[in-house]
């Protein structure tokens, strides 16, 4: 027979806080609570003697809705329930109505605790609130937490985009369309710094010449500094075409601008129809972007990503940023707000340096609480997104819950991580670094996406005060209302 010492051993995991369910089986708790627990696997226990220990040990009991749910069953959940440390089938088979063993105890406060963690940020603030639920007031507020895969599957396809060719993407770029002009119209910076670098070149005796070298020249990088990175951008294509003459230069430049403007029109296009389905989209894409490369590597990071066929199954709406461009900037930065503003979850894409843009997505989607994953493409700059970059955990705002990306240098595992999320099928583990301090983990990645705090006054000041900030109110529009507003008020 376990000793009290030992059976503390085992549920360490679970002394969490300094008050509440994270402290019912502690050194302080009554022995008759751990000389019960001993006896479990010949005697199983049951729900009245289950709140019978709970009450020895000061903590509330439980519904009869709460014990069968948490340990006599694995019902459709967001996450996965039977992938939790120690589930075994026949604890919840055979019309069972007693727990059955210690691990049969630690799996359903593991439960418990991870639907703490996921969805109210607290142990104890999860127990008191989900406690005292019947089993359909349990189902009902879980299945409000669950994507229904049945329904985005059953959405079919949205409409095609208007296709742009890989090579061609970096050309719906802001960078390019500064270069060229938003329209055939439009006067063009990249024309002018080209005529204007032949000239000088001509006037210098100068003969056949690589655009390159024209836009790469001291004459370029003296006269127009600010535009002689962006136009070696936005004429990518042609920089290794030589020219003899301004009409073959001028032949040259005519290509690439009909390629933008065909580009461009196709990814503006792309843009209606995104907003179209912004009210159904599934997942935005966040990157940034400086370099015709840049664009390649991404459009096929989208395509590796989305082309695994479970998520093409499920129809996923998903934005991909080398198809859209806007009128403008302004325009631009209220289209991408409003995409991740709406969309389930977002895929972080990083690059080789770090931007305020995408960053900001990121931090936006982390702080409404919306599941995010980060991918890098090197296991050093993963490491440093998932324990070091301050991006990598943040406080979803309304709740005050700790939320966490999901890191990963792996295409398929994201394409993983979509699909368990979207089928409701993601993997948990808790884990206690120190003594009281939690981590959710997601399993695949092991990417920190909950947390829990050892330091008790930062924790007691942080719930005591994150919802107890005065919100504005608006200004009651005649007398009566206002005396309806302070009535109201005073109530």
């Amino acid at each position: 027979m376990l000793t009290k010492s030992q059976i503390l051993e085992q549920f360490q995991l679970f002394l969490v806080g300094n008050a509440g369910i994270g402290k019912w089986l502690s050194p302080e708790t009554d022995d008759d609570v751990f000389a019960r627990l001993a006896t479990i696997d010949e005697e199983p226990l049951s729900k009245v003697q289950f709140d019978q220990l709970l009450l020895l040990a000061h903590e509330a009991a439980v519904s009869d809705g709460f014990f069968e749910y948490y340990f006599l069953s694995a019902p459709e959940h967001p996450y996965e329930v039977r992938s939790l440390a120690g589930f075994q089938a026949g604890w919840i088979e055979n019309g069972r109505r007693e727990i059955q063993s210690l691990e049969h105890l630690k799996w359903g406060l593991r439960r418990l605790y991870t639907d703490a963690l996921l969805f109210f940020g607290d142990i104890r603030a999860g127990y008191r609130a989900l406690r005292s639920m019947t089993g359909p007031q349990l189902q009902a507020f879980f299945r409000a937490k669950m994507f229904d895969t049945d329904a985005i599957k059953l959405r079919g396809p949205a409409l095609r985009l208007a296709p742009i060719g890989k090579d061609d993407r970096y050309l719906i770029s802001e960078q390019a369309c500064k270069s060229y002009g938003s329209t055939p119209e439009s006067a063009s910076e990249l024309k002018e710094v080209l005529t204007t670098a032949w000239e000088d070149h001509q006037s210098r005796g100068g003969s056949r010449i690589k655009i390159r070298a024209l836009l790469d020249g001291s004459y370029v990088k003296s006269k127009y500094a600010d535009r002689q990175p962006r136009s070696l951008f936005s004429a990518d294509d042609i920089l290794e075409e030589q020219v003899a003459s301004a009409a073959e230069l001028e032949a040259k430049y005519a290509a690439v601008a009909a390629a933008f403007q065909k580009a461009r029109l196709a990814a503006l296009k792309n843009t209606k129809l995104y907003l179209s389905m912004v009210n159904d989209l599934d997942v935005y894409v966040a990157t940034s972007m400086r370099t015709r490369q840049h664009f390649r590597e991404m459009a096929k990071a989208c395509e590796q990503i989305f082309g695994d066929q479970r998520l093409k199954d499920l129809h996923l709406r998903y934005f991909d940023p080398t198809m859209s461009a806007a009128e403008g900037h302004e325009d631009k930065g209220l289209i991408e707000c409003l995409m991740v503003k709406c969309a389930r979850a977002l895929v972080f894409c990083a690059g080789d340096r770090d931007s305020y843009g995408k960053d900001a997505e990121a931090a936006m989607a982390l702080s409404l609480g919306k599941p995010v994953v980060f991918y890098c493409d090197q296991a050093q700059r993963g490491a440093f997104y998932r324990d070091i970059h301050p991006l990598s955990r943040l406080i979803e705002f309304a709740t005050g819950i700790a939320v966490g990306a999901m890191v990963t240098d792996s295409l398929q595992e994201v394409s993983e991580l979509l699909v368990r999320l979207f089928e409701n099928r993601m993997e948990y583990e808790l884990c206690q670094p120190h003594p009281g301090y939690l981590r959710l983990v997601e399993k695949l990645t092991k990417s920190v996406v909950r947390l829990q705090t050892s330091d008790e006054l930062l924790a007691d000041t942080f719930w005591n005060h994150y919802h107890n900030q005065p919100q504005p109110q608006p200004e009651p529009a005649n007398s009566s209302a206002l005396l309806e507003h302070k009535v109201a008020a005073a109530h």
